[in-house]
């Protein structure tokens, strides 16, 4: 019997009888007046430049390129439409370009032919992170639900993980193999922490102790850091660019007991504590320019001048209920140090501290300066199903109030270089916004359950997420549409990581087990 085919639905014939838009570019379209801006120092290119209306992102990227002179080895850049309303109006937009001029900034009526044009460009990741597709491996190996992983900066062969079984062990990603068990706390480690120099891993326990590794053999560093009377909730590694010579990075800690500690990782010994939250400390951030930045459970976010002592210059007040983290636009180039996504162990090994310091300083530099002025910016999300954006060095009011959320929001992060910032929620979805001004951009949509983190590819194009609903998902940032769904994992899903050269994700949860992705 012939196969018939079935009527079309509802839905298609209504489909079929729409007006279609094709999205062609008029063959009259007058040429437009342009002017390249970069986005770090504020610095234009070439003057005005006559263009036709409907030129494209890789037009403009070759037009670029000429004009700096770069024609033999060309750049990637991305380009944005700098708008503001009217002459005297202080509030810049930055419009993304998509595919051409035309499209993204004439037809939806933002500009038209006869205004001046000014493109503020970015160079992108100059290598580029292949989407994660398979699981390589999924070990076993820790007792308990695993509640958090990081990457080594040096080397993305090198992963550390902790968990609810008291350990936190060291895995060599190339051989998929467990290589050290860090054992000696009592009770469950709920953060591990490398060093920007990749040489210590830090610890952080229900014990309330934390405890400092060698990176290399996993043998401990001494005797475990008390002083805290209750668990660690959150470390942060003082950035390498502000270590003094011969000096091993601090470490500072958040703590369920209210206080933030800085630790002097050489003597191993409190240089200082930080009271003034009145109730838990749920995560802390060491900038780079010297300030640490708690968020506490009191709904408020401290900054702590750590070349004062440790002395409070600024509480932030806005959110209703508990701030449950908070990033910093540099987060990414801080805890890389001075390496990059072409560093190994045998590389890092001969690199002179001194060398490191200076890199890392000149990596910082790059992502924290807006128009060649260092600025740090901060978001903060809370229980109050909100984000705070904030310049907290210039002013102690947020500069935007992010909504959008429906259930309370867990993780934020920023890109790597700062220009766009993602929140995960429990209402199942993801944002992104504007890492700059701190407005929305778009929704990822896709998992069926609480997301709990989210992890930056290096060159910012991927992003990977993780879930209650056990899956992992990779989204392409430009289109904002999932790019590869990752089940493997038996239950929920708590802690993800993309290593800094962009070959392998690692993720933990409740089934006990390390799972490593890649392309």
């Amino acid at each position: 019997m012939a196969t018939v085919i079935p009527p079309p639905s509802k839905k298609q014939k209504k489909e079929a009888q729409q007006i279609r838009e094709v999205d062609l570019v008029p063959k009259d379209l007058p040429n437009v007046l342009i002017k390249f801006q970069a986005s770090d120092s504020g610095e234009t290119i070439g003057g005005s430049i006559r263009v036709p209306g409907g030129i494209t992102e890789k037009q403009l990227e070759e037009l670029l390129n000429q004009l700096q002179g770069e024609t033999d080895e060309p750049v990637p850049y991305t380009f944005s439409l700098l708008n503001k309303s009217n002459e005297n109006d202080k509030q810049e937009q930055l419009i993304d370009i998509k595919d051409n001029l035309y499209s993204s900034v004439l037809k939806p009526g933002i500009k038209t032919t006869e205004d001046f044009l000014t493109l503020v460009y970015t160079p992108r990741a100059v290598f580029k992170v292949r989407a994660i597709t398979r699981s390589n491996a999924a070990i076993a190996g820790h007792g308990s639900t695993i509640l958090c992983c990081q990457f080594a900066p040096n080397d993305s062969g090198r992963m550390c993980s902790g968990a609810g079984d008291s350990t936190a062990r060291i895995w060599d990603c190339n051989t998929q193999t467990p290589l050290h068990t860090l054992s000696g706390h009592s009770n469950w480690v709920l953060c591990v922490s490398y060093s920007p120099c990749g040489t210590m891993i830090a610890t952080g326990s229900m014990d309330n102790t934390i405890r400092l590794w060698d990176a290399d053999t996993g043998k401990p560093l001494g005797n475990p850091l008390i002083g805290h009377s209750k668990w660690i909730s959150s470390l942060t590694w003082e950035p390498l660019h502000l270590t003094k010579s011969g000096q091993t990075p601090r470490l500072a800690s958040g703590s369920k007991d209210g206080t933030v500690k800085v630790w002097d990782t050489t003597n191993r010994v409190c240089s200082f504590t930080m009271s003034g939250h009145t109730n838990s400390v749920s995560c802390v951030k060491w900038s780079g320019s010297n300030i640490i930045y708690s968020a506490s459970h009191d709904k408020t976010i401290k900054a702590w001048d750590i070349s004062a002592n440790g002395k409070c210059i600024q509480t932030l007040k806005s959110h209703a209920h508990w701030v449950n983290h908070l990033a910093l636009s540099t987060d990414y180039t801080i805890r890389k140090g001075g390496y990059d996504h072409t560093s190994t162990r045998a590389s890092s090994k001969k690199q002179n501290m001194d060398e490191l310091r200076e890199k890392a300083k000149q990596q910082y530099e790059k992502v924290a300066k807006l128009n060649g002025v260092i600025s740090e910016r901060l978001v903060t999300a809370s229980d109050d199903f909100t984000m705070y954006f904030w310049e907290p060095l210039k002013t102690s009011k947020p500069i935007t109030r992010m909504t959008g959320h429906q259930k309370l929001v867990n993780h934020v992060s920023f890109s790597p270089n700062g220009r766009y910032v993602t929140s995960s929620s429990f209402d199942n979805s993801i944002k992104l916004w504007d890492g700059i001004k701190g407005t929305f951009i778009g929704t990822f949509r896709g998992h069926v359950a609480p997301v709990y983190q989210t992890s930056w590819s290096a060159d910012e194009r991927l992003l990977v997420s993780c879930s209650k609903d056990t899956t992992l998902k990779v989204w392409d940032v430009r289109t904002r549409k999932l790019n590869v769904d990752l089940p493997g994992h038996a239950d929920e899903v708590f802690a993800v990581d993309w290593s800094l050269d962009g070959k392998r994700v690692a993720s933990g949860g409740k089934d006990k087990m390390i799972r490593l992705w890649s392309h």
